[in-house]
């Protein structure tokens, strides 16, 4: 390994920034009108919807959910960088208000740029993040590849009766965001090394926490509806439910959380490729009112490893975002409608 590749940042690897470096909206619809939807009696969860995760019946209690995510990285430390993608890969599990049970690890990997040691610190942050959220990382699967990729394929188990999806939001709602925007500026400034440390730590922290608890408080606002917001952005996500659910929605943008120094990062610039492609596929549902572009940007912005958002009536939203603290907050309201989304 010459003294070149050892100075090489691990983000350098890397041609976009977690989970930016989706395919867009617009391509992957496209694409997967193509497929047949499959229909089974226990599927209870599959792909018409949008949803992150399938849902699978055993019996009448007990169902499985399992998702899979995996991404570049985003970071240089490969430690912190395992952490969030498992993070990541396991809030589609409680995105459906299920609890993960194992997860299997998924990798690409440079052998000949990068050593096997950087991989196993990969690892070891995913199973520190298994063992935090109580389930088990066993084995996997990797191939070598020029550009490192890592991240979980989860499986988990929820009550068929207690599912929350994409298609469960209520005329009434109001919707909760439980983790505050701008991580897809954020670790675009970080690959590009101009992210201060306090926005670097801010991410850091934001991506590294686990779903668990917003999950938990979800369910025990009785709430129906509710995904995890990645790579599609906020707009992205909410016009998947809204859709899926036959509403519209009102967006309180002044209510919305975002990470400190992101607004700013962006103003200079600094804005994630992922986040114009998902600006530009809402664009028909989205009704920006007196609001800017950089506004209505910053809403789209490409996460990864963001917060889950769910409805439920205003009392109980308003009781779980007690429980869970900043930066939780109620974000807007739910009413009956064809998909649209106004920003107010």
């Amino acid at each position: 390994m010459s003294d070149a590749t050892i100075v090489r940042r691990l983000t350098q690897f890397s041609h976009g920034a977690g989970c930016a470096c989706k395919l867009a909206p617009g391509d992957l619809a496209q694409v997967l009108r193509t497929l047949t939807p499959q229909s089974h009696p226990d599927l209870l969860v599959g792909t018409e919807t949008g949803d992150d995760a399938a849902v699978w019946r055993l019996d009448a209690t007990r169902a499985l959910v399992a998702t899979t995510d995996f991404f570049t990285p985003l970071v240089d430390d490969p430690r912190t960088w395992g952490r969030i993608a498992a993070q990541n890969a396991v809030s589609d599990v409680y995105a459906m208000g299920g609890r993960p049970l194992f997860a299997l690890n998924l990798v690409a990997w440079p052998s000949s740029e990068l050593p096997t040691s950087m991989l196993a610190e990969v690892l070891a942050g995913g199973a520190e993040i298994g063992a935090e959220n109580g389930f088990a990382v066993v084995g996997g699967h990797s191939v070598d590849d020029p550009e490192p990729k890592y991240g979980l394929a989860v499986v988990g188990e929820v009550h068929p009766d207690r599912i929350l999806t994409n298609a469960g939001l209520r005329d009434g709602d109001v919707l909760v965001l439980t983790k505050a925007l701008g991580v897809g500026v954020a670790t675009t400034a970080i690959k590009a090394g101009t992210a201060s440390a306090d926005v670097q730590e801010a991410a850091i922290a934001s991506m590294t926490t686990s779903n668990a608890a917003a999950a938990a408080a979800a369910v025990a606002a009785g709430a129906t509806g509710c995904t995890d917001v990645t790579g599609f952005g906020l707009l992205g996500h909410l016009s998947k439910m809204t859709a899926a659910s036959g509403v519209d929605v009102e967006i309180d943008v002044a209510a919305v959380p975002f990470l400190p120094g992101t607004r700013e990062l962006a103003e200079a610039g600094t804005i994630p490729g992922g986040t114009r492609r998902n600006r530009d596929w809402v664009a028909p549902s989205v009704d920006p009112g007196r609001f800017a572009e950089l506004d209505v940007l910053l809403l789209a912005d490409a996460q990864t490893s963001g917060g889950l958002l769910f409805g439920a009536a205003p009392e109980q939203a308003a009781a779980a975002v007690a429980q869970l603290g900043h930066p939780a907050a109620v974000i807007g309201r739910v009413h009956r409608g064809t998909g649209r989304i106004a920003l107010r």
